[in-house]
């Protein structure tokens, strides 16, 4: 049994956790896949955000938000934690965003951070 941690060190707006929810209703989905949130070296800022589906690694540990269950490598706290990730579905804008109060400079398109 997988034990899931109690505070998540992110949240999710309502309508990121629709959207999310809605992409692994999609036919075909691979439901063995866990939606992962972290970051990885890159961008014009230095770090850059990750969130998609991947296998579960040793070092990860799960979490749930308000129903949705997420995984994040132990080590990925310290640049996330307090994160808000919302989605916009408009002509303007249309994505996943991400609302890190940890991040010290962001890039134009929000995709990447420095802390």
């Amino acid at each position: 049994m997988q034990a899931t941690l109690s505070a998540p060190p992110v949240s999710f707006t309502e309508n990121a956790i629709n959207e999310l929810k809605r992409l692994m209703s999609e036919e075909g989905f691979d439901k063995t896949l866990c939606l992962r949130v972290g970051v990885k070296g890159g961008g014009c800022s230095g770090l850059s955000y990750v969130l998609g589906f991947e296998e579960k690694q040793v070092d990860d540990e799960n979490y749930e938000f308000e129903g949705l269950s997420f995984i994040m490598n132990k080590s990925h706290g310290l640049y996330l934690y307090g994160m808000m990730i919302d989605w916009h579905d408009g002509l303007n804008s249309r994505g996943f965003t991400f609302t890190n109060p940890n991040a010290s400079k962001t890039c134009g398109c929000g995709s990447s951070f420095s802390v």
